[in-house]
């Protein structure tokens, strides 16, 4: 088995762990969810996600939503708005801690490396009982081929 197949392996563990803990049910409808989402690569939305498990599984909707939330809980996803009326999320297990900055003209982004600034801020948090699930930064400006664009069209 190579090392792809068991991170999968142990985040689809940790899953059904989490719902152990909490009293859900393991059921063919999440666990076809969770495979589909494992399977998304990048960024994914909600919308994406049930449409897939919609055509391919005859999913709900609810039942989308309702793991992808699950699956929230139990850190196996991470979720991000980018300032979009959407959140997209992104599965951890093979990613690199990052966060994301966004062009507010052509909408691309750049991910950039987690300089591990939750230490700062952690301890102030729990003292506070905060539960930490998780963090982001979002940095939004203007990228290089954009302000490239802007000079070509001023001049």
């Amino acid at each position: 088995m190579n090392t792809s197949s068991n991170k999968l392996t142990r985040e689809k563990e940790r899953f059904h762990a989490y719902l152990n803990r909490n009293g859900i049910k393991v059921t063919p409808g999440r666990t076809k969810v969770f495979n589909n989402a494992m399977n998304m690569h990048g960024h994914f939305n909600a919308e994406e996600l049930a449409k897939t498990s919609l055509k391919n599984d005859c999913v709900s909707r609810a039942t989308v939503y309702r793991t992808l939330r699950e699956m929230l809980e139990a850190g196996i996803i991470r979720e991000t708005a980018f300032g979009d009326k959407h959140h997209h999320f992104e599965h951890l297990y093979d990613e690199k801690p990052h966060h994301h900055a966004q062009c507010v003209r052509c909408h691309e982004f750049i991910e950039f490396p987690d300089l591990n600034e939750d230490h700062v801020y952690r301890p102030y948090l729990e003292k506070q009982g905060f539960q930490i699930l998780g963090h982001e930064m979002h940095f939004y400006g203007i990228c290089q081929r954009c302000q490239n664009i802007q000079k070509k069209d001023q001049l």
